[in-house]
């Protein structure tokens, strides 16, 4: 699959981060933006097969 996924990440007011993917329903949050990228890649390989996986995802990080 020839395909880009993207996750819009927020920091959330009592800490810590929340991404939601667009267009799939796939969320996940962690402490810090490394442990999110983290949980991200296990949220998306429990979400798709390994055929219909996206080759690229991206998180786009919403700045307050």
């Amino acid at each position: 699959m020839d395909r880009e996924l993207i996750f819009i990440v927020k920091e959330e007011p009592e800490g810590g981060y929340s991404a939601r993917a667009v267009g799939e329903a796939i969320a996940t949050e962690a402490d810090d933006l490394a442990s999110l990228r983290e949980k991200i890649r296990e949220a998306v390989a429990g979400h798709f097969t390994e055929d219909e996986s996206p080759e690229v995802i991206r998180m786009h990080v919403v700045r307050h």
